[in-house]
């Protein structure tokens, strides 16, 4: 492992994705709300899996204004009671999380998933003890990776952006985390795949947590 690696000392974490496989428990909430309002299914669902709520709504079905409300309305109705807990931990998560907190690393975890969401289910999994923040979405107030992540900076007194990395795997990490000037690593065990992060100009890709862990950051 080159030695430039150790110049992080944040490693902001996404969470679907990346640190639990949260597909099924997505899915099918928005087939629940796709079902209740009459709108088709996507060929590929998947597509679903990362992107704010507000941004897909728009960009896959085409959903403004209150539809859009009444739309995530519906979805959340579903998550919130059981989708959420459709859901697992990645195996070598909890040992690549312990191993950076080990080594003096501060991490966070930076979602667009509604924060007190994002609190429930890191608390579930029982790895809250491994994270300095955990800071998600919040209805009016942040809801693009961007905005997660400068609350991060700010909850973390973050003044060094070099030493900062984010860590997901979807576009919107990788674009997000440029867009606040630091540094991202895709991984490819999520929903999103190397061509994805090529096209988005992740700075590092790895293959799973092992490899996530073995980066020695």
């Amino acid at each position: 492992m080159d030695d430039h690696f150790s110049r992080f000392e944040y490693v902001l974490f996404d969470l679907d994705g990346t640190l639990t496989a949260s597909g099924p428990g997505i899915i099918h909430s928005f087939e629940y709300m796709l079902d209740t309002l009459g709108i088709a299914y996507l060929e590929d669902m998947s597509c679903l899996i990362g992107p704010p709520l507000e941004e897909s709504m728009e960009q896959f079905f085409g959903l403004t204004g209150d539809d859009k409300t009444e739309a995530i309305r519906i979805y959340r109705e579903r998550y919130n009671s059981v989708g959420w807990n459709d859901n697992s931990l990645y195996d070598g998560i909890e040992e690549m999380l312990r191993s950076h907190k080990d080594n003096g690393m501060k991490l966070a975890v930076a979602t667009s998933k509604p924060e007190l969401m994002s609190e429930r289910i890191i608390s579930y999994f029982g790895i809250s003890e491994f994270f300095d923040t955990i800071c998600g979405s919040v209805p009016g107030e942040r809801h693009t990776k961007s905005d997660v992540i400068a609350e991060v900076f700010s909850r973390l007194k973050i003044k060094d952006r070099s030493k900062v990395l984010m860590v997901g795997d979807r576009k919107q990490d990788i674009e997000g985390a440029h867009k606040m000037g630091i540094s991202a690593m895709g991984v490819l065990y999520g929903y999103g795949s190397r061509e994805e992060f090529e096209r988005a100009g992740a700075d590092f890709i790895a293959e799973t947590p092992a490899d996530v862990k073995a980066w020695n950051l």
